[in-house]
């Protein structure tokens, strides 16, 4: 397989569509050239968008098994290897919130390292533009309900996480127990000694036998100095396979910016608002409760979906046509609409959810998965079922699965970064689908943005 572009630098896999387009907005504000599909492109698609600097495809790893990742990643990571870019990058969200039976980073690595010359894995743990910083091989973060910066094992927003909570900040420790593999550190103080001595840590992690290593980083040298040596490793016929947030992104493009000839001048991405927009949100973080609520303030309509019944085997399709009626009418009335299935983690639809599956299953987190991935289905023909009414160009999107469900409702399969919104969700826009081309989308996940994140969405202020 060949790309449509011999000086490919970088193709990357996001394990959801909302860290799928936090990387592309970093590619694009700098000016590389980089498309976002749904699916592994083919060649005749790749010939309909020639010249790129980067590849990235939209995933939803974060939600899978190990065993449905054994079946679905193995081609993708094949197509991904064979790309011809120096640097393959598995995106994951910048707070590393996985476990061992649901999105396990560790069983991606070792899918991974039986295709790698260079077997020891980087694990680029530091997203310094979003306030995640690894120290020692522990992972803390800036909290969007308090503004303060948190070990991620007490990150309000992250120790709660409804699927895979965080409960351990040592990231080596924490993939391990998702894999059968031995994990090495490299501290700040071998980052800050410069490329070569990171380079020196990486080859004697992966001669003792490591099948990954923790990268430490807090500012931009730190990212500098770790792109610089992912770039000496990786080579287009033998890359160099990373895992991180989109700090692997700032590395390397702040390392290509170092190279002759490399820079270029991104285009416009000025911000300009709309009339109206429907905004979606499937996340039950504190974060995303506040931007719902500063939304319903300043102008959007609020609907509560009935989440039991969107559930219900035979009720949710009268739930679906009762929320699609009324979200019509409040936008044919010329009101934004927020549609929402929690306003925080203590929404009592959360407990009523909780409490259903308790009473009918034995294994409730297996179960919680499976309901959440059909909650995100009934969302996206919800949605569709609204466009096809009053179509739109705006459309903003809450929480990974979510925006990865309503994305695949819509026969999204390409887009481009449109517009800056804020750090990590951009505004994009919809390159090829059967149903919304050229439609402007934010992908925002549930920890993502400012309190007010819809309404500056809608109005671009």
């Amino acid at each position: 397989m060949s790309t449509s572009s011999s000086a490919l630098r970088l193709v990357f896999y996001g394990d959801d569509f909302t860290g799928s387009t936090d990387a592309l907005e970093v590619l694009c504000s700098v000016g590389w050239r980089c498309a976002l599909f749904l699916r592994q492109p083919d060649a005749n698609t790749l010939a309909r968008h020639s010249e790129l600097d980067a590849i990235g495809i939209a995933g939803d790893s974060r939600a899978m098994t190990p065993l449905e990742m054994n079946e679905q990643l193995p081609p993708v990571l094949k197509w991904l290897m064979n790309a011809g870019a120096p640097v393959v990058h598995y995106k994951v969200c910048s707070t590393f919130d996985s476990s061992p039976t649901i999105g396990s980073i560790g069983r991606v690595i070792e899918l991974a390292r039986p295709q790698l010359a260079h077997a020891c894995v980087p694990v680029v743990a530091a997203t310094p533009h979003l306030a995640r910083l690894c120290v020692f091989g522990h992972l803390f973060a800036r909290s969007g309900t308090d503004g303060m910066m948190h070990r991620i094992d007490r990150h309000p927003i992250m120790r709660t996480h409804p699927v895979t909570p965080m409960d351990e900040a040592d990231l080596a420790l924490h993939i391990t127990l998702q894999g059968d593999f031995s994990m090495a550190k490299a501290t700040l103080e071998d980052v800050r000694a410069g490329t070569a001595r990171l380079l020196k840590c990486i080859q004697t992690a992966q001669h003792q036998g490591a099948g990954a290593i923790v990268i430490d980083g807090m500012n931009s040298q730190d990212m500098l100095n770790t792109g610089e040596a992912l770039l000496a490793i990786g080579q287009p016929q033998q890359p160099v396979f990373v895992v991180g947030g989109s700090g692997v992104e700032h590395a390397l493009v702040s390392a290509w910016s170092h190279v002759p000839g490399a820079s270029r001048q991104p285009p416009d991405y000025a911000r300009q608002g709309v009339p109206q927009v429907l905004a979606v949100s499937g996340s039950a973080s504190e974060l995303s409760g506040n931007q719902i609520a500063h939304a319903v303030a300043n102008g959007f309509m609020g609907i509560a979906l009935d989440t039991l019944l969107l559930l219900h085997e035979t009720q949710w399709q009268t739930a679906l046509d009762a929320a699609a009626v009324q979200a019509v009418a409040a936008l044919n009335a010329g009101s934004s609409v927020v549609l929402h299935t929690a306003r925080g983690p203590q929404d009592p639809r959360i407990a009523a959810v909780s409490a259903a599956l308790a009473a009918q299953h034995n294994d409730v987190q297996a179960c919680r998965h499976i309901t959440g991935r059909v909650l995100g289905e009934r969302l996206g023909w919800l949605v569709r079922r609204i466009l096809e009414v009053c179509p739109l160009q705006r459309l903003l999107l809450s929480g990974g699965d979510t925006s990865s469900a309503i994305a695949r409702a819509l026969d999204v399969q390409a887009i481009e970064m449109a517009a800056a919104l804020s750090p990590g969700a951009p505004l994009c826009r919809v390159l090829e689908s059967s149903i919304v081309p050229g439609m402007e989308i934010a992908f925002k996940g549930g920890q993502m943005g400012g309190v007010d994140f819809f309404s500056l969405a809608r109005d671009a202020q």
